[in-house]
């Protein structure tokens, strides 16, 4: 169970990723899961980690961001539906990315030029 979830909803892709990427270099929290809203318009990140890690994440975040997030929260020791929710939200894009990694796996073995040396280099 996790200390604490820092939340940031923020307009666009390229905006969520550059969210990510400030919240992971700014304090100890890792993702739990992201949503994806119409068509992409709209991002919801969740990472997890201390209560004051959270709270330093999201606050970087929104000062330095491409884009202004367009909601933000931390929940420190949530409730465990909420811990159900968010791992419930989890299962869904990790099994996604389990596919897509065994589907790659495949077509890379399938693949002709694999024994090549230039291939390789």
């Amino acid at each position: 169970m996790a200390n604490a979830y820092g939340l940031i909803e923020v307009s666009g892709v390229v905006a969520a990723v550059d969210a990510l990427d400030i919240m992971c270099k700014t304090a100890e929290v890792h993702l739990s899961t992201w949503e994806r809203r119409l068509g992409g318009r709209l991002v919801t990140l969740i990472v997890e980690g201390s209560v004051s890690a959270c709270n330093e994440a999201v606050e970087a975040a929104l000062e330095r961001c491409i884009k202004k997030p367009v909601s933000w929260g931390v929940i420190p020791n949530p409730h465990e539906e909420i811990v159900r929710m968010v791992e419930f939200s989890a299962k869904r894009w990790k099994k996604k990315w389990a596919e897509a990694q065994a589907k790659q796996k495949v077509e890379e073995e399938d693949d002709p030029k694999k024994d090549s040396y230039l291939y390789t280099v």
